[in-house]
């Protein structure tokens, strides 16, 4: 029997590539049904950005810092940080606290809200979600405080309408798989919102997304992204993307901001925080998996990175099933 290659070959494109990372757990859903006077006083959620999709009327965002926004039907709102913020029927309308409100909880991760006074109807798919990987939260950090989607070019539009509505058919009937459904289409949506502001906000032509734009840069950084686990040096990376030693070096670091070797510790000591607390799996597997020669070559470094030991961040972790 002939032996195949059954590694997966890397994507012409490096942001693709490094979107294609970006994998969104869900962690709370809501169906709101507001009539108005309505208003609502969404904590901060530490880690985790937050969502709306305005499925039928109209509301008011607001957050602190920054000018109230009206959102309408087809609005899509991104809370990045997760800051705490509100929506209201009115700016002048009164708002509740979250966790205040009644709900009718459907599973461990979807509820519906039905509140308000008795005036105009607005309905809301709201979440909470994170991201699971070290891309996501290198991209929130780019992103701005308040993502928001209203405007759609034409195939997009007609697309992002189609979604909506199915959305909101599903959170009406809610049938069976309904739940999941929901989940997944808002997924698909925020990653399209997210790749709409990459097309064309002018800050995404900065930084780590300019760098995973550019033709060279970009590949050494999808290649660190495919391989952690590799032992790379300048010279590989160079040569990986058909670069001499000392233009890859200046290049990388004039566009990424820190040398190629800095970037790489960094991106392993992120993955492996992130594995500590997702995972159960031992020091040795975990160094292994990021390059390291030996377990306390891999504390070493993970100390000099965070100030404490893999195993304190361990313990306080909860690990997700």
């Amino acid at each position: 029997m002939t032996n195949r290659n059954t590694k997966i070959p890397p994507f012409a494109d490096p942001l693709g590539e490094t979107l294609h990372l970006l994998r969104l757990t869900g962690t709370f859903y809501c169906r709101s049904e507001l009539t108005a006077p309505w208003g609502v006083d969404l904590p901060a959620f530490d880690g985790c950005m937050m969502f709306h999709i305005i499925t039928a009327g109209r509301c008011w965002l607001e957050i602190e810092g920054e000018e109230s926004r009206l959102l309408q039907q087809g609005s899509l709102v991104l809370i990045p940080d997760g800051a705490r913020h509100f929506i209201r029927s009115s700016p002048t309308a009164v708002s509740k606290p979250l966790f205040d409100i009644p709900v009718e909880r459907v599973s461990d991760r979807y509820e519906i809200m039905r509140y308000g006074g008795a005036g105009e109807l607005t309905h809301l798919t709201c979440g909470v979600v994170r991201f699971d990987h070290v891309a996501g939260q290198q991209l929130i950090k780019l992103l701005p405080r308040i993502l928001q989607i209203d405007t759609w070019d034409n195939d997009e539009g007609n697309w992002l309408q189609s979604t909506l509505r199915f959305i909101a058919r599903e959170a009406r009937e809610l049938r069976p798989g309904g739940e999941t459904v929901i989940t997944h289409l808002a997924d698909i949506l925020i990653i399209q919102a997210i790749r709409s502001w990459i097309d064309s906000a002018s800050e995404a032509d900065r930084g780590w997304l300019a760098a995973l734009r550019d033709n060279q840069i970009g590949r050494a950084l999808a290649a660190i992204h495919r391989e952690p686990e590799k032992d790379w040096t300048v010279v590989l990376l160079a040569k990986e993307v058909g670069m001499s030693r000392s233009g890859f070096s200046v290049r990388f670091t004039s566009l990424v901001g820190e040398p190629a070797m800095r970037y790489l510790t960094q991106w392993r000591m992120q993955l492996a925080r992130a594995q500590l607390q997702e995972t159960t799996d031992s020091l040795s597997v975990l160094a292994d998996r990021l390059g390291y020669q030996s377990e306390a070559a891999f504390c070493r470094a993970f100390k000099r990175k965070f100030g404490v030991t893999p195993g304190s961040i361990r313990q306080h972790a909860t690990v997700l099933p």
